[in-house]
């Protein structure tokens, strides 16, 4: 990059360094942003098709799910890399609507692109963007229906609907039942419903339909020794956050031993150290022991005599939830163990589920904290319903934490966009162009939902705006027979927060893109400075 002062060049970037400008940076921006909206555009809806993915080591992804098809993607230019950001941004706030939230940022900068054209400034397009965006958040909230948390029937259509178009859609009904009944388990007083007390345990074999909710934990551990009891009923959990073996010593130090009986009375000091331990967990009257850190053999020994079961080098979140779980203290040491510090299960057993060990603790009276586990016949096939699983949780908890929902079916985007073209009307001068250009992107999502349907996208346009133009502001396009149909009645139900979420992260990565002019790529040479200094070639 270089500058001319009185015929002179001054060059002011490191060579290697290079730069686009204005129409030819704003129209590569817009050519990678679109085509990362276009490469997920097929996923969408419930007949949306799935992607295989394979990365450098030769694993293979099969999915519909946009956050995860970008994730995998291996993306290198960087506004590419901002819609993917959109993605993940509006996986991790509400777990689903991804896929609309990139296809509705790639039209809006495919309109922005027209507007452009025109000479039109991208300041006043941004402002109008913004203002639509704004216009959007308030009228979506005047439209959305208002539902009681403690409504199933709506917590298990909304559920339905993120699991619909997934592989997971066969046995949708039974995940369903599972998912809300979770989400209600771990939902506190406030309303809020912290999605880590729901433990989601992966395991091949069976079928979906095997799935279950286990009221209580499943953690992936064996137990400590084979002698040890397979099932405990009424089971008294004792939670240590503390090792059961010999305490060695914090500085170094040494021993010396002049005798063979020496030599003996010291392991056997130190074999009565981890007796005692052990004899203040037994004094507790706890039949099951899960222990964060490590058991050693001796202990395990007197614990097994003791008729005691216990696993050891547990997760911490995993503790943390069986406490929530089974109302046990984490203790923190042996010595201050007591009776009210124990934790009750109706029934703590070691399973072989796929060959693998796992120990259940079930029939809590009030679990706080529950464990789903999902079945399937393939690892590809488990992996796929565990994210469809996840959407479907993070779903069903906005909603209880929400209580707003909206119709599915493009039926929102329709009425948005024929109430943006009204505000148009009202704004006048240059942004309301903008406006009209973010309410025909708004369009998007149902003309996509028809292609991907196998309908016609123009037919399908003209009979939903018939219908929101009459008044039937809850039809979406029933993806069966191509025509408008009520979403509230067909059950097809989102999250408020879905959709106000995909339009304002769209709107402004869209704006973001639209004011960029200028990209300056640094060099590539090596070196803190870029390279060596010169003169040093032949260093």
């Amino acid at each position: 990059m270089s500058q001319q002062l009185g015929g002179q060049p001054i060059i002011i970037m490191r060579e290697g360094a290079t730069t686009t400008h204005g129409q030819d940076a704003q129209n590569s921006n817009f050519t990678a942003a679109r085509a990362v909206a276009t490469a997920v555009q097929s996923t969408l809806g419930p007949r949306g098709m799935d992607k295989m993915l394979i990365d450098g080591m030769g694993d293979i992804t099969i999915t519909n799910d946009g956050v995860t098809i970008l994730k995998e993607m291996d993306i290198d230019h960087p506004a590419a890399k901002m819609m993917v950001e959109i993605a993940k941004v509006q996986d991790a706030e509400v777990g689903d609507g991804t896929t609309t939230a990139v296809i509705l940022a790639g039209e809006l900068l495919k309109n922005a692109e027209a507007l452009l054209k025109q000479k039109i400034h991208p300041t006043s397009i941004a402002e109008g963007y913004r203002m639509a965006a704004q216009k959007s958040l308030v009228l979506l909230d005047k439209y959305a229906i208002t539902v009681k948390p403690t409504d199933t029937v709506i917590l298990k259509k909304i559920a339905e609907t993120a699991l619909t178009g997934k592989n997971s859609e066969i046995a949708k009904t039974h995940l369903c039942e599972i998912i809300v009944k979770a989400v209600t388990f771990v939902t506190d007083a406030d309303g809020t419903a912290d999605l880590a007390h729901i433990n989601v345990e992966k395991k091949v074999g069976g079928s979906v339909d095997d799935s279950a909710l286990v009221e209580g934990m499943v953690i992936d551990k064996e137990r400590g020794h084979p002698n040890m009891p397979k099932i405990v009923k009424d089971a008294k959990i004792l939670l240590l956050n503390a090792a059961l073996e010999f305490k060695k010593t914090e500085v170094n130090a040494k021993i010396n031993i002049s005798s063979p009986g020496q030599s003996q009375a010291f392991l056997d000091s130190e074999e009565q150290m981890v007796h005692d331990m052990v004899n203040k967990v037994i004094k507790s009257k706890a039949n099951v022991v899960f222990c964060q850190k490590g058991i050693d053999d001796v202990a395990l020994h007197y614990l097994t005599k003791a008729g005691i079961l216990a696993a050891r080098r547990l997760k911490k979140s995993d503790i943390e939830n069986i406490a929530r779980a089974t109302g046990a203290n984490i203790v923190n040491s042996v010595d201050t163990i007591t009776t009210k510090d124990l934790g009750t299960a109706g029934l703590v057993e070691e399973k072989t589920v796929s060959n693998d060990e796992m120990i259940y603790i079930s029939k809590c009276k009030n679990p706080k904290s529950v464990s789903i586990i999902v079945r399937g016949g393939t690892e590809h096939v488990v992996d796929e319903l565990e994210r469809a699983i996840h959407d479907a949780l993070m779903v069903v908890s906005v909603v209880v934490a929400g209580k707003k929902i909206v119709p599915g079916g493009g039926a929102p985007e329709t009425e948005l966009s024929l109430r943006l073209r009204e505000y148009a009307a009202s704004v006048g001068g240059r942004s309301q162009l903008a406006i009209e250009s973010f309410a025909s992107a708004m369009e998007i999502i149902p003309r996509v939902l028809a292609e991907n349907s196998g309908f016609d996208p123009i037919n399908t346009l003209v009979d939903l705006r018939a219908a929101h133009e009459s008044g039937k502001k809850n039809h979406g396009l029933d993806v069966l027979t191509g025509k408008p149909a009520d979403m509230l009645k067909a059950g097809v139900v989102e999250p408020l927060r879905v959709k106000t979420q995909a339009i304002s992260s769209a709107a402004e990565a869209a704006v973001m893109i639209l004011r960029i002019d200028d990209v300056i790529t640094s060099s590539k040479a090596g070196g803190p400075a870029g390279g060596m200094p010169p003169g040093m070639g032949g260093y």
